[in-house]
């Protein structure tokens, strides 16, 4: 019985994943990078076009993103396309996981079906709202401590 139910499945898989690559496949089968962190130094929700959205919980060490994880309540596609973006973050430094693109994406994908475009958009524009706001977040933290040093070369307590 368990065998029909697992021929069923590998069946109805090849025919949703029929006409996308098997860097696309191979994603979607198996997605990196799913869940939260408890502690992340960021985090960010967006919601896209079409009602998906993604969560992205970031955790920086020494300017690199040393931890990525996502939550979705997305397609397969949303899925996918988040994992593929946590996937390529994460060793990365702010700076060079800023210039990870949709069209990187889609390019990895060899093509994403119209319909999933705006997927590779979405998971790209997570990961930059949760870096953005983790750079403010720092950049607060270093006013604050600029102001403290003012403070105290003025005599002030």
């Amino acid at each position: 019985m368990t065998q029909n139910y697992d021929k069923i499945v590998q069946d109805l898989q090849e025919v949703i994943l029929e006409g996308y690559s098997e860097n696309f496949k191979n994603e979607f089968l198996k997605p990196k990078n799913i869940g939260k962190i408890k502690d992340s130094d960021s985090y960010a929700r967006i919601t896209g076009v079409c009602g998906d959205s993604i969560e992205m919980y970031l955790v920086i060490r020494d300017g690199k993103i040393s931890d990525i994880k996502f939550m979705t309540d997305g397609c397969g596609a949303t899925v996918t396309c988040a994992s593929y973006v946590t996937r390529t973050a994460k060793g990365k430094s702010i700076e060079e996981a800023l210039r990870i693109k949709p069209e990187d994406v889609d390019k990895y994908f060899e093509g994403l079906p119209e319909e999933h475009k705006h997927c590779a958009k979405l998971a790209v524009i997570t990961l930059t709202a949760a870096i953005e706001k983790y750079q403010s977040k720092l950049n607060k933290q270093m006013n604050r401590a600029k102001l403290k040093i003012s403070h105290k070369e003025h005599g002030a307590k």
